[in-house]
């Protein structure tokens, strides 16, 4: 008798076949971490050189507000000493705000080049994945079609020979019906031999044959003369 096939193995084989790549995923995570470091890095380089900037900024205030508490020999001097504190403070308002502007530009220079080198690798990794994606595609397709195949081959054996079994079951019951179906001869002549006295009996049961031959009647010449 034919046995089942069996397709858990032709299914693990299938889904086997894909393939599931994690070094992709670790690339894409390296790649992650890097980009968080440079733009780290940008952002802490900034915030650096604005305290510094800040703190001179500040240093200098505090300096400029030593000479314009010192004690003064007449009230003019008082005013003139304020006038020059204002005009250094404004001087030095533009210096420090430039200041600020160039960190700000050199930040964003920094960043615009950072993103400008993360696009290029990505365009290059998406490019190198796309063809080893599409090269274990193209190989996992071909083990899923040779799978498919030796599957339908064993299942194309597995129902020929259930429909050999299947023939040689139906050529067997063909040639014993006949012989199931034809009645047993009856043993006519065994019972003849074993009851021979019904003969006789038989024979008694028929009319006997005149022995004697019918007389002849006289002729009309002789019964003339």
């Amino acid at each position: 008798m034919a046995s089942t096939q069996d397709f858990t193995a032709a299914m693990k084989d299938m889904m086997g076949a894909f393939p599931m790549d994690m070094s992709a995923f670790e690339d894409a995570w390296k790649t992650s971490a890097g980009i968080r470091e440079k733009a780290s890095a940008i952002a802490l380089d900034a915030a650096g050189k604005t305290t510094d900037i800040s703190v001179g900024w500040t240093m200098e205030t505090l300096t400029r507000m030593v000479d314009l508490a010192k004690a003064r020999p007449a009230p003019s001097d008082y005013a003139q000493a304020m006038s020059d504190f204002a005009s250094a403070q404004m001087q030095s308002l533009n210096a420090h705000m430039t200041a600020y502007g160039d960190v700000a530009k050199s930040a964003q220079s920094d960043a615009l080049a950072l993103m400008m080198s993360v696009g290029k690798d990505a365009a290059n990794d998406a490019t190198a994945t796309a063809a080893t994606t599409a090269k274990a595609t193209e190989k996992a397709a071909t083990q899923t079609a040779s799978a498919a195949t030796a599957t339908a081959k064993r299942s194309t054996s597995a129902a020929k020979r259930a429909t050999t079994a299947a023939k040689k079951t139906a050529t067997t019951a063909a040639k014993a019906a006949p012989k199931a179906a034809a009645p047993a001869p009856a043993p006519v002549k065994k019972a003849a031999e074993e009851s021979p006295a019904a003969a006789p009996a038989a024979a008694s049961g028929a009319p006997k044959a005149s022995s004697e031959a019918p007389k002849a009647s006289p002729s009309k010449d002789q019964t003339k003369s």
